[in-house]
C-alpha cells in the first residue's frame, strides 16, 4: 500500500514540483487548493483553507485516529509575498490557512507537518529602510524582525506551530525558504547579473523547487524533530560574484563573518538542515 501524503498549494509554483516529487517517490498524493494545477499529477480537492470546517471535511475521508493512514501535511498554501494584497488580508490569510491545518491535522491525528516559512521573516526582504544583517552567514538563531505582514504571518506561523507541538507532540518543520526558483526562473537573473543590487535584499539566495520538493520528503520521514524552523537555502548565491565581493560592495557595515566566504557561497547557512535531515542540495544555479 503506498504511503499517503497531502499538500496544500500544489498548484502553486514550488508546490507542483512537490506533488511531482512525492508522485515519483511512490507516495498516494492529494493537492488542497484553490484551483487546479495546470497539469492533472494527482487528485486535487478545491477547498477555502481559511475555513476550518472545509479543511476538516477535506481531510477527514483520508485520516483519522490512525496516524498511519496520512504520513504527514506539507502545506505550502498561501498569499507568497508582501504588498501583492492588502496587509490584512495578507496576515490573515497566511496565518489563519496555517491555523486551521494544524488544528484539522490535530484533531485527526495527522503527526506531521511541513510548513513555508520564509528568509522574509529576518525582515530584511521587506523593510522599509535596508538594514544589514547583524552577521553572516545568517542562521536560525538571527533575531527575526520583519515590519511587513507577510514575514510578520511567517513568524506567527513559526510560534503556532511550537503551540500545537506542546499541545500534541505534533512534529512540525518549518522551512525559512530562500528565493524560490524553478527552472524557467535561472535565464532571466542571469541575463541581469551586472545589477547585484537587484537581489541583495534577499542576500542572493535561492532554492530551486525540486531541493525544496526532497526537503519536504525527508521532514516527514525523519522521527522526533519536534517543532522546529530550519533555513532552506542553496550552498551557493545566484550571483556570478564572489561573496566576499558582494559583501564588500553592499554589506561593508557587517562586523562579524561567522565562517569563512569562499567562491559564491550562500550569505544564509543551511548547515542545520542538512544535520538534522541528511539533506543535499541538488540542482546547483550555475548548472541549470
Amino acid at each position: 500500500m503506498k504511503k499517503r501524503i497531502i499538500v496544500t498549494g500544489g498548484s502553486g509554483k514550488a508546490g507542483v514540483w512537490i506533488l511531482k516529487h512525492f508522485v515519483e517517490q511512490n507516495y498516494e498524493v492529494i493537492n488542497l487548493d484553490w484551483k487546479l494545477p495546470e497539469e492533472p499529477i494527482c487528485r486535487t480537492i478545491i477547498v477555502d483553507l481559511n475555513d476550518l470546517g472545509q479543511v476538516h471535511n477535506a481531510l477527514a475521508p483520508f485520516s483519522g485516529r490512525n496516524r498511519e493512514k496520512v504520513e504527514g501535511i506539507i502545506h505550502f498554501a498561501a498569499i507568497p509575498q508582501a504588498f501583492t494584497h492588502p496587509n490584512d488580508v495578507c496576515f490573515r490569510n497566511n496565518v489563519m490557512n496555517t491555523y486551521n491545518i494544524l488544528e484539522a491535522a490535530a484533531n485527526l491525528g495527522i503527526g506531521k507537518v511541513v510548513l513555508a516559512s520564509s528568509e522574509s521573516s529576518y525582515g530584511i526582504v521587506f523593510a522599509s529602510e535596508f538594514f544589514t544583517p547583524n552577521y553572516l552567514p545568517i542562521d536560525e538563531a538571527h533575531p527575526q524582525l520583519p515590519e511587513d505582514s507577510y514575514g510578520l504571518s511567517k513568524v506567527v506561523n513559526e510560534v503556532t506551530a511550537e503551540a500545537f507541538h506542546r499541545r500534541t507532540g505534533m512534529q512540525v518543520i518549518s522551512f525559512r525558504l530562500g528565493n524560490i526558483l524553478v527552472p524557467e526562473s535561472y535565464a532571466a537573473i542571469r541575463a541581469n547579473f551586472a545589477d547585484t543590487e537587484s537581489r541583495k535584499r534577499i542576500l542572493w539566495s535561492y532554492i530551486d523547487a525540486r531541493d525544496v520538493a526532497s526537503a519536504c520528503r525527508l521532514a516527514i520521514e525523519k522521527e522526533g524533530l519536534g517543532a522546529r524552523a530550519l533555513i532552506l537555502a542553496a550552498d551557493d548565491t545566484s550571483s556570478d560574484r564572489t561573496s566576499k565581493e558582494l559583501v564588500e560592495k553592499h554589506l561593508s557595515q557587517v562586523q562579524e563573518l561567522r565562517s569563512p566566504l569562499e567562491g559564491r557561497a550562500s550569505l544564509l547557512s543551511n548547515s542545520l538542515v542538512k544535520q538534522l535531515l541528511g539533506w543535499k542540495q541538488q540542482y546547483y544555479f550555475m548548472e541549470q
